[in-house]
């Protein structure tokens, strides 16, 4: 595809008010002389932070212009290492970091509030895509009087170099989590999740304890640019997807130039609630050869029984081809709440049965293979 002259690009667009807009923002700052596009940094939803935003502009481009060029990465050091950096800072010396930003991910109509995290931790805390942060909140440990609270580990949903570029961020994908009383229906804020309001509550500027990064398990496999992978998520189980995919589509990487398949199925409840949609969106534009997307939205959608449409249901839907692809050597990634196995466990049982072989021997064969990556939590 053509480049683009940068001085077509820009669009300077006005927020104040009650002017809406939700979409992926271009930063300026993360453009430089061997860069070719602005690319995507956020998913933001501007009208909540419209009072912030009020005198300042946001530069957009279209899904077409943004399509351009891969987008210019460094240091590219960090491609030299064998292995994955594992534990670099422990619970007893986490690193002190610093919060660039927090979104808003998800729309009004979204059961909850899902937040993107940005973290500056000045490249003293490399990671890969597919890695986590664990996070120590502020405070004491109710539980152990004087002691810190305990490490609360979140996937990495960035690439190694962070959303901008330059090897010195980390992003982070946090549903913050509520407690209602079952009884009165009312939020109780004593019994609400610790580190993940701390998360959403955050400001820039405010410092942040990490350790890490830990976890081998959903790294991503690069000895085979051609290979396919089949990422299935719930909520912001997305969150090591995300790092992958911006490195398959998004970054131009010397060492790494993906060629094979990439196929996302998400999980959600409803369109309001998915996560980076337009991110995924824009490479399935780009990429049709290369990646496939798949979103199934229990509120909204319904299944081939007439009931709600989950992502195992999804799964079902494309079996066949599936299960073909995983015969020829695919990669099969899960990543979300616990809750999420048991549903889709039983799925692909039946639809072995059915096809008259036996899961548990294929299952088997795809962990002795090391094709088959599951994080849930």
């Amino acid at each position: 595809m053509a480049h683009l002259a940068l001085s077509q690009l820009a669009l300077s667009v006005p927020v104040g008010g009650d002017f809406s807009l939700r979409r992926s923002a271009f930063k300026a700052s993360n453009l430089n002389s061997q860069d070719k596009l602005w690319a995507p940094v956020g998913t933001l939803n501007l009208k909540a932070n419209h009072s912030r935003l009020r005198n300042r502009h946001v530069t957009c481009m279209s899904v077409q212009q943004a399509s351009a060029s891969k987008v210019a990465v460094s240091p590219l050091g960090l491609e030299d290492a064998a292995e994955p950096p594992l534990n670099l800072h422990k619970p007893k010396e986490p690193y002190t970091a610093t919060i660039v930003s927090v979104e808003r991910l998800v729309g009004p109509k979204a059961p909850g509030e899902t937040c993107h995290i940005v973290i500056d931790h000045g490249g003293n805390v490399p990671y890969w895509e597919g890695q986590s942060y664990g996070v120590i909140p502020p405070g004491e440990n109710p539980k152990k009087p004087g002691a810190p609270h305990n490490v609360r580990l979140y996937s990495i949903a960035s690439t190694r170099y962070g959303d901008s570029f330059d090897g010195k961020t980390a992003s982070l994908c946090v549903r913050r989590a509520v407690y209602y009383d079952p009884e009165t229906g009312k939020e109780d804020p004593s019994k609400n999740g610790i580190c993940s309001n701390f998360l959403c509550n955050s400001k820039p500027g405010d410092k942040i304890q990490i350790t890490g990064p830990s976890g081998k398990i959903m790294l991503l496999p690069e000895n085979d640019p051609n290979a396919t992978h089949i990422m299935i998520a719930t909520g912001t189980g997305v969150a090591p997807y995300r790092g992958y995919l911006r490195r398959m589509f998004m970054e131009s990487v010397p060492t790494y130039k993906f060629g094979g398949l990439a196929w996302l199925f998400l999980g959600v409840a409803n369109t309001d609630s998915l996560l980076y949609d337009d991110e995924f969106t824009k490479y399935a534009k780009d990429y049709p050869e290369n990646f496939r997307y798949d979103r199934a939205l229990s509120r909204e959608q319904k299944n081939k029984k007439g009931g709600k449409m989950y992502v195992q249901d999804k799964i079902e839907e494309y079996s066949d081809e599936i299960f073909k692809l995983l015969d020829n050597g695919a990669h099969i990634y899960f990543c979300g709440l616990k809750g999420m196995m048991p549903g889709i466990q039983e799925t692909l049982k039946r639809v072995a049965e059915e096809s008259g072989f036996s899961w548990e021997e294929k299952l088997s064969q795809l962990k002795k293979n090391k094709q088959w990556h599951v994080e849930v939590y």
